[in-house]
């Protein structure tokens, strides 16, 4: 499955299929949010929440591209993330694009 961000992919001829997405909400531990919290006040990277969205980002992916095998596509074009803040601690990662057959 090809992934891309641009609504082509080089040297191949696309026929467009539907619009494919994943999505999943993740939250952290409360021991990690408490010590999180404590990072606000000191500043820098909070690893924590780092390591949560990349892992509720890679989910969402390998949610879209499953949907997209669903549907019989070589590809997806035009891929886009989107977060949302659900609750303190809680965010939703939405990944969607358009699900391509090569020609």
């Amino acid at each position: 499955m090809i992934l891309v961000n641009t609504d082509y992919i080089t040297g191949k001829d696309v026929e467009v299929i539907t619009i494919v997405k994943g999505s999943t909400v993740h939250s952290k531990n409360v021991g990690k949010d408490i010590l999180s919290g404590l990072k606000t006040l000191v500043g820098g990277e909070i690893s924590a929440y780092t390591e949560m969205m990349n892992e509720a980002r890679a989910i969402a992916t390998k949610r879209m591209v499953q949907e997209a095998e669903e549907v019989g596509a070589d590809g997806i074009i035009n891929i886009r993330y989107a977060t949302s803040a659900i609750m303190q601690g809680a965010a939703e990662v939405i990944v969607y694009g358009t699900a391509v057959k090569f020609k």
